[in-house]
């Protein structure tokens, strides 16, 4: 499938609708992109549901929720305990949700062939709630996790082996939300994070790479998109080296002693990327500072492609998912 076909897909909107979407206070008019949305699916007897899901609330206050999937065989296992999975959607902080259907449809793969439990968060989006909020939002739901009554994850997961995943600008809340999660990692026991899962991470900076060159009118993420995207999603007068944008700024030195703490917790980290998303080489850079302060990294790099391709291209995520399935196994007994 080629690029422009295979981002029809994700409605992808161009920066001037952006723009146009933008009200005079500020907030973003998100129905004129009419996103499709998926319902979440409980009925255990249909065929065509090997994994059942339903939403929670996290934090009413917030309008935060989870969207929890479960493979539907563990209803006839009820003494087995899965891993869980706690997932952060992608959309550049600004746009889609634990429903949309791209989102909602990587999920149930991931549950279905992870035989894990997947807790897909809804967290606030900017403009309207800039960074670091949705970070705030991130580890509030890793709270909500471990004290949950909810009884599939009460009924169906081990706490014990709890990874973070996040697409595009979710691996950025996941690696972000490990940070925070690695300081207080004895406030979230019984949870215990065995590892952070970056596809396709949303990573920026002031300076551009060459993958950014190479790419600069990429179909799905050109140069000036990017550029908006974190205009709207940092904080105000932030530049595109503020920490959340870029961690690998001045050698990392700002996240290092987070990181630190990571490495001495045993977590692994797998970044994942391809050499068709403008990302790539931040993408590269990070995966290789994380290593060089000690961390253990797989890095899954492939060519070709183009930014989360996985997500949009179904067909094409059978390598990732098994990538997945080894990287879980091997940390669970490392």
């Amino acid at each position: 499938m080629s690029t422009e076909n295979a981002s029809s897909n994700l409605t992808v909107i161009p920066s001037d609708s952006l723009r146009a979407a933008l009200n005079p206070d500020g907030t973003l008019d998100r129905d004129r992109f009419n996103i499709p949305v998926t319902s979440a699916t409980l009925n255990p007897t249909s065929p065509a549901s090997p994994v059942l899901s339903k939403d929670v609330p996290i934090n009413p206050s917030h309008s935060t929720w989870a969207r929890i999937f479960l493979p539907t065989r563990a209803l006839s296992c009820s003494e087995e305990k899965l891993p869980v999975i706690v997932y952060y959607h992608g959309g550049a902080f600004i746009l889609y949700s634990a429903a949309s259907t791209l989102f909602h449809e990587f999920c149930v793969s991931l549950a279905r062939e992870l035989s894990a439990v997947v807790v897909s968060v809804e967290y606030r989006l900017a403009p309207e709630h800039r960074l670091p909020m949705a970070y705030d939002d991130a580890v509030e739901a890793l709270h909500w996790v471990k004290t949950a009554r909810e009884e599939w994850l009460a009924g169906h997961v081990d706490l014990s082996t709890c990874y973070l995943m996040g697409t595009n600008a979710g691996g950025n809340l996941a690696f972000f939300a490990g940070l925070r999660a690695s300081a207080s990692h004895d406030e979230l026991k019984p949870l215990k994070i065995r590892g952070v899962i970056l596809h396709h991470p949303f990573f920026g900076g002031s300076q551009r790479t060459p993958s950014e060159l190479r790419l600069v009118n990429d179909q799905m993420l050109p140069l000036a998109k990017g550029d908006f995207l974190w205009e709207l999603s940092l904080p105000l007068g932030a530049t595109r080296d503020h920490v959340c944008c870029n961690p690998i700024v001045d050698g990392g030195s700002k996240i290092s002693e987070g990181v630190d703490k990571m490495r001495s917790l045993g977590w692994r980290l797998l970044v994942a990327g391809c050499d068709g998303d403008p990302l790539f080489d931040r993408q590269v850079e990070f995966a290789q500072m994380m290593q060089e302060k000690g961390v253990s990294v797989v890095r899954v790099f492939t060519e070709g492609g183009h930014h989360v391709i996985e997500v949009m291209e179904p067909d094409r995520s059978k390598p990732l998912l098994q990538t997945l399935k080894t990287f879980m196994s091997t940390t669970v007994t490392s």
